[in-house]
């Protein structure tokens, strides 16, 4: 093993099952940059495309916040409830401003992770009061990568803001000679350019910010190569289990096919290294079907079965191991030991008809089929 992974050191990309287990957990990369971003910028947006209406509504709840019923200087217990209901007044002019708001912090966080909930990431990690860990968080990468971030943050919206200001002076100075209404007008003119200007920074900003965020998560989730190992071997098994398993299955396989032995109709020999069982119905099958084969012990234990249950055993050692190389079990006999297959059953049937005394001693044929080939 190297010095790299005796070090423990995370050289590693997570695998799909850690980065789901972290996203579980609540792990996602977040980028606040981004949300800040998104949030500003489309309340700037909304303010900006919705300003007529705004300024309407807010013309209209000026005017009836500020020109109170008299009566209510007669009665202060009925004050309160003026006051909560020009604040709900107030709240219904700016809920189309706030519900754009609201959905751009929540497009922002799917946008960088996709939209998930985790009950986990709101349990209390007691870990972040160890003061070591705080520490490390204080003086560490983080904390660098943090004060690098403010400065950008500092150069990008200041810089932007600077700018607008700069251009933005002499027009500013010249609001004091205008009327009230173009002066008003110019103002807020200013005052959206300066507002874009700074949206544009935040906009730059996030840009950088989101793409490291997700760089630095992947980074944290990297692993060593031994957790690497350990999750395949825990995900894939271990190769012992996975040698249990298989020969579970071979055992099963062979139990299944021992158990068919008895429907054979003949046994096709070698006569002792090599067995093959073979079944035939006439009417329900196209041609002879491998039920069962096996080679020394397992062929022993094929011949065992079949003499317990009277089947017919016939030597045949070219065809034996012909049988068993090419038949499949469970599947019909290859077309070209067809004849082969033919002279042994049609052997086996007179050889039962001999049994009950319908038919004389058949004599056993010879039947030569190459290994390799064709019928001989």
């Amino acid at each position: 093993m190297s010095e790299q992974d005796e070090s423990g050191e995370r050289t590693e990309l997570p695998t799909e099952k850690r980065l789901r287990e972290a996203r579980e957990q609540g792990n996602i990369p977040r980028s606040r940059e981004l949300a800040t971003a998104a949030v500003f910028g489309a309340g700037v947006l909304a303010i900006i495309g919705m300003g007529p209406g705004l300024a309407r509504n807010a013309l209209g709840w000026m005017k009836v916040a500020l020109s109170p019923d008299p009566l209510l200087m007669r009665q202060p217990d009925q004050l309160f409830g003026y006051v909560g209901l020009m604040m709900l007044k107030l709240l219904v002019a700016i809920a189309p401003v706030a519900g754009i708001c609201v959905l751009a912090g929540l497009a922002a966080p799917t946008a960088m992770s996709g939209l998930r909930f985790s009950q986990k990431s709101l349990m209390p990690d007691f870990k972040r009061l160890n003061p070591a860990s705080g520490l490390k968080r204080l003086y560490g990468p983080e904390s660098i990568a943090e004060l690098l971030k403010s400065l950008l943050r500092v150069v990008l919206i200041g810089g932007a803001a600077a700018i607008c200001l700069k251009l933005g002076l002499d027009p500013l100075r010249e609001l004091l000679t205008m009327p009230l209404e173009q002066a008003v007008r110019s103002g807020l003119k200013f005052t959206s350019t300066l507002l874009l200007a700074t949206t544009g920074g935040l906009i730059l900003l996030a840009a950088i910010d989101a793409p490291y965020q997700k760089w630095n998560w992947l980074r944290k989730l990297k692993m060593t190569r031994e957790e690497l190992r350990k999750e395949m071997k825990e995900s894939e098994g271990s190769p012992e289990v996975k040698g249990r398993i298989r020969q579970m299955q071979h055992q099963m396989s062979q139990r299944r096919m021992m158990e068919d032995v008895p429907k054979a109709d003949v046994i096709v020999v070698n006569p002792t290294h090599y067995a093959v069982a073979l079944k035939y119905q006439a009417g329900q099958m196209g041609a002879p079907t491998v039920v069962a084969k096996g080679v020394d012990e397992l062929a022993m234990r094929i011949r065992e079965v079949a003499d317990a249950h009277r089947i017919a055993i016939v030597s045949a050692p070219p065809l034996a191991r012909a049988l068993y190389r090419e038949g499949q079990l469970g599947r019909e006999i290859p077309v070209r030991m067809y004849a082969a297959v033919a002279q042994i059953l049609s052997y086996v049937y007179q050889l039962r008809a001999w049994r009950v005394g319908d038919a004389p001693l058949p004599d056993l044929p010879t039947v030569d089929v190459d290994e390799h080939g064709g019928q001989a």
